[in-house]
């Protein structure tokens, strides 16, 4: 009789552990979707890296106008990220540094792109900005977010230059003056620009851009 009551105990015991295993499983189970999820999140890391191919995009401007990245193989391309409503952005736009910029720099084998990534901009905001500070270039429309992200892009201004083949050779600020002191500053774009022109490395090939942060959708 103690060994047929051992028995029932036994499994009994056996049987408690089976349906804790079981609840275990299902506990770490990967609930639906989670897993891709996890995969869109990882893959919306950012995939530019200097000395690396620049990652295409398209995008529309303020007049509708589609600009893909790769049409502009063979040409340099600065990549502007801006936002309007953000004082270091209107600071240099006072100034003029961007403006003038692109003018000095403007030729065949160059192209400007400005990108806004503000969750909340509207293209009448954007004609309203072009008009104010005469800019001379298209200003690219990314609500989403997508391609500021795909560029890891955090501030504005964040500046960007890719050479003519496509390869991404400088990523950071426009300057060494981040308050706008210097009567002389550094202008990074203007040296990169310069450099692959004379076929030269570029020095620096990324500084730490300053500016405010770009707003994605959920951020301040």
């Amino acid at each position: 009789m103690r060994a047929l009551s051992l028995v029932f105990v036994l499994a009994a015991s056996a049987g408690l552990a089976t349906s804790t295993l079981a609840s275990t499983a299902e506990e770490a189970r990967p609930t639906p979707g989670s897993g891709d999820t996890r995969a869109a999140q990882e893959g919306s890391a950012a995939r530019a890296v200097v000395g690396q191919p620049a990652p295409d995009f398209t995008l529309q401007d303020h007049e509708g106008r589609t600009h893909r990245l790769a049409d502009y193989r063979g040409k340099i391309v600065v990549l502007e990220w801006t936002n309007p409503e953000c004082p270091f952005v209107v600071r240099h736009y006072n100034a003029r540094t961007m403006q003038r910029l692109a003018q000095t720099l403007a030729g065949d084998d160059f192209v400007w792109l400005s990108i806004n990534s503000t969750h909340h901009n509207r293209v009448e905001q954007t004609l309203e900005s072009i008009q104010t500070y005469g800019l001379p270039f298209p200003v690219l429309q990314d609500q989403s977010g997508d391609v500021g992200r795909l560029y890891g892009a955090r501030t504005t201004p964040h500046m960007y230059v890719i050479d003519a083949q496509g390869v991404l050779r400088y990523a950071g600020a426009i300057d060494d003056d981040p308050r706008g002191r210097s009567e002389n500053p550094d202008n990074y774009v203007q040296r990169a620009v310069a450099a692959l022109r004379a076929a030269q490395p570029v020095d620096p090939s990324s500084t730490q851009a300053y500016g405010c942060t770009v707003k994605y959708e959920g951020v301040r």
